[in-house]
C-alpha cells in the first residue's frame, strides 16, 4: 500500500483560500493604503518616519512570523501525519495477516480494538463481508468514525483499483485526508488490504498540533508587536536625532530673518547636519559682515547730506541776501543784466530750498523727526497755506469752519504746501481742494499709501499729479529706508479720520509714472531733468503724513485729471508720547517745498 492523499478531497491545509474576493480585497487595501499615504504629506516629518520605520518593521515582522509559523505548521502536521499513517498501515497489515478472507464479525471488532491500542490513539473502522456474503462493520468509536462519516471521495479512492505495472506495485494504496469535523481537525485515512482482506478507515484527532500551532501564532504575534513598538521607539530617537539640529537651523534662520545677525549654531559631528550647520554659519557671518558694511555706508550717506546741508547753509545765507538785494534794485539794472539777476535769484532760492529739503529727509532717515501737536481748524489752515502763497485765485476751497483735529500744524502745511503746489505747476486749472471727516470703521480702515487709478465713481479715492518726482511710495522699498506705516486708526482716541483731497484738471499721471509719484528725485520726463522742483517735495509730504499715523495717494481720475488723498487720524497725540519716550528730537525746523511733480 503507498499512502495518497484522497483525489478530489477537500484539504483544509491545501486551500488558497479567498476566490475572487482576494483581488477586490487587495485593491481596497491599495486604496486604504493611498489615502493614508495622501495623509502622511500633511504630517510632521517626526510622525512620517515613525510611520515609515513602523510601517517597514510591521512588514519584515509579518514576513518572518509568516514563514515561520508555515514552515512549523508544515513541519508539525506532517510528522504527526507520518506517524499515524504508518503507524496505521502497519497495523492493518499485522491485524489482518491472520484473519480469515471472509471474518466474521467478531473477529473484526477484535482487530479493530486491537488495531486501536497502539500509541497513536486513534479510531478504526473495518469493512468486511463474512462467510454468509453479509457485510459486516467494525468500530472501535460509533460516534465519531462510521461509514457515513467517512468522506465519499476518501471511500471511491480507496475502492478504487489501480493498474498493476512496473511503476505501481499495488492494485490499492492508502489515502488520507485532513479536515474538520464539528469544529475541531481531524486526519482521516483509509486502505484496503491486497488480495481480497477488509477495507479499514482511521480517524485520528489532531487538537493537539492545532494547539500548539494557536501557541506558535501567539508567540509570533506578540513578537511582531514587540518589534513594531520596538522600531516606532527606535525611529522616535532617530527622528529626535535628526530633527533636532534642523528645529535647531530653523530658529536659527527664523531669528535671523527678524534681524539678529548675530545667531550663530553650535557645530557637532562631521555628518552632513554638521556640514549644514557650518555652511548656515558661514552664510550668517557673511550676511552680517555685508549689513554692517552697507549699514556704515548708509550712515557715512546720512552724515554727509546732513554735514553738505549744513554747511551750504552759511554761504546760502549770505547768497540769498545779496540775491535779495539784486532783486529790490531790478529795475534799475541795465537791461542786459537783469535777465541774468533774476536767474540768479531764482536759483538761488531753488537752491536754499533744496538745502532745506535735504535736511529734512535726513532728519526723517535718521528718525530724529517728532510731531509738535496742536488743535487745528483745518479750514483755516488749508486758507492760510493758500494766502501765504498767494494761490487764493487758483484754488477752489470746499471746507466747513470748525472742523478741529490735533495735529502738527507746520507739518500740516508742509504737506498742503507740497500736495497744492504740484497741482498748480503740473496739472491744469482749477486746483480743487476738499476737506471732510469720515468715521472710524476698525483698525483696518487705513489702506497702504500707493498710487492706482481710479475707475468711474471713484472720485474721492487716492490721489497724485501728472508728472512726479516726489518721494518714496510707502512700502514699495525702493526710495530710502522703510519706516513702519501706522494705519489711520492710530492715534485716535475719538475715532474719525481727516480726509483732505487735492484734485487738478490736467493731462493725469501717465501709467508707467503713477508708481512712482513718492520716489525720491523721480523725473517723470527725462526730457526736463532742470525742472523747478526738487524731485523731494512729495516725498517729504509723505513722510511728514507717515510721522502722523496716515498716508497720501494718488490716482487719475476717469474725467481726466489726477487727485491727491491725504489721509490723517483727527488726533495724532499717541504718535508724538511714543516720540518723547524715545527720545526724539526734531532738530531744525522743517521746511515745505512748492510743487515738485
Amino acid at each position: 500500500m503507498r499512502e495518497r492523499s484522497a483525489s478530489g478531497a477537500t484539504e483544509e491545509d491545501t486551500a488558497g483560500g479567498g476566490g475572487a474576493g482576494a483581488p477586490a480585497g487587495g485593491r481596497r487595501a491599495l486604496r486604504l493604503l493611498g489615502r493614508a499615504s495622501g495623509l502622511l504629506r500633511w504630517t510632521s516629518l517626526r510622525l512620517r518616519l515613525v510611520v515609515v520605520f513602523a510601517l517597514v518593521a510591521l512588514t519584515a515582522a509579518v514576513s518572518a512570523s509568516g514563514i515561520a509559523y508555515w514552515l512549523n505548521r508544515n513541519t508539525v502536521l506532517d510528522r504527526t501525519q507520518n506517524a499515524v499513517l504508518n503507524d496505521f498501515r502497519k497495523a492493518l497489515e499485522d491485524s489482518t495477516r491472520s484473519l480469515p478472507l471472509r471474518p466474521r464479525c467478531a473477529e473484526l471488532q477484535d482487530a479493530a480494538r486491537q488495531m486501536a491500542a497502539g500509541p497513536q490513539n486513534y479510531a478504526v473502522l473495518l469493512i468486511g463481508v463474512d462467510s454468509k456474503g453479509k457485510d459486516c462493520a467494525a468500530t472501535t468509536d460509533k460516534d465519531l468514525l462510521t461509514l457515513t462519516t467517512v468522506p465519499a471521495s476518501l471511500r471511491t479512492a480507496v475502492n478504487e483499483a489501480r493498474p498493476v505495472d512496473e511503476s505501481n506495485r499495488y492494485a490499492h494504496h492508502l489515502y488520507w485526508q485532513r479536515r474538520e469535523v464539528q469544529d475541531a481537525p481531524y486526519l482521516v485515512a483509509g486502505a484496503k488490504v491486497t488480495g481480497g482482506g477488509p477495507t479499514g478507515y482511521m480517524i485520528k484527532s489532531l487538537a493537539t498540533e492545532q494547539q500548539d500551532l494557536n501557541s506558535l501564532a501567539w508567540s509570533l504575534g506578540i513578537a511582531t508587536a514587540l518589534a513594531l513598538v520596538g522600531s516606532a521607539l527606535l525611529a522616535q530617537a532617530a527622528a529626535t536625532t535628526v530633527l533636532r539640529p534642523v528645529q535647531r537651523l530653523g530658529h536659527a534662520a527664523r531669528q535671523l530673518g527678524e534681524g539678529r545677525l548675530d545667531t550663530r549654531l553650535r557645530v557637532t559631528g562631521t555628518d552632513e547636519l554638521a556640514d549644514l550647520s557650518r555652511t548656515f554659519n558661514r552664510t550668517a557671518e557673511r550676511l552680517e559682515q555685508r549689513v554692517e558694511e552697507l549699514s556704515g555706508r548708509e550712515a557715512a550717506s546720512r552724515r554727509f547730506v546732513a554735514d553738505m546741508s549744513h554747511e551750504l547753509r552759511t554761504p546760502l545765507t549770505a547768497i540769498t541776501a545779496v540775491s535779495e538785494v539784486l532783486e529790490e534794485e531790478a529795475e534799475s539794472l541795465d537791461p542786459m543784466i537783469a535777465p541774468a539777476v533774476q536767474l540768479v535769484v531764482s536759483e538761488t532760492r531753488r537752491l536754499n530750498d533744496l538745502v532745506e529739503n535735504l535736511m529734512e529727509v535726513t532728519r526723517f532717515d535718521a528718525g530724529t523727526a517728532r510731531l509738535v501737536l496742536d488743535d487745528v481748524d483745518v479750514a483755516d489752515q488749508v486758507t492760510a497755506c493758500i494766502d501765504a502763497r498767494a494761490w487764493l485765485d487758483a484754488v477752489d476751497l470746499d471746507a466747513d469752519r470748525g472742523t478741529v483735529a490735533r495735529l502738527d500744524p507746520r507739518r500740516l502745511d508742509v504737506i498742503l504746501a507740497n500736495l497744492i503746489g504740484n497741482a498748480l505747476k503740473h496739472g491744469g486749472s482749477p486746483v480743487r481742494v476738499s476737506v471732510r471727516t469720515e468715521a472710524a470703521t476698525g483698525a483696518g480702515a487705513a489702506g497702504r499709501t500707493g498710487s492706482t487709478a481710479l475707475g468711474a465713481g471713484d472720485a474721492a479715492g487716492p490721489s497724485a499729479g501728472p508728472e512726479a518726482d516726489g518721494g518714496p511710495q510707502a512700502g514699495a522699498g525702493d526710495g530710502g529706508p522703510e519706516r513702519p506705516e501706522h494705519g489711520a486708526e492710530a492715534g485716535r482716541p475719538g475715532g474719525g479720520t481727516l480726509v483732505i483731497q487735492v484734485r487738478d484738471h490736467g493731462p493725469g499721471i501717465p501709467e508707467e509714472v503713477l508708481p512712482h509719484v513718492f520716489d525720491r528725485f523721480y523725473k517723470a520726463s527725462a526730457s526736463r531733468p532742470r525742472s523747478e522742483g526738487s524731485g523731494l517735495g512729495l516725498s517729504i509730504a509723505l513722510e511728514n503724513a507717515h510721522i502722523h499715523g496716515g498716508e497720501i495717494t494718488a490716482a487719475n481720475l476717469p474725467e481726466g485729471g489726477a487727485v491727491f488723498t491725504l489721509r490723517l487720524p483727527m488726533d495724532a497725540s499717541p504718535l508724538a508720547d511714543g516720540d518723547r519716550e524715545h527720545g526724539r528730537d526734531d532738530g531744525a525746523a522743517d521746511q515745505g517745498t512748492e510743487g515738485d511733480r
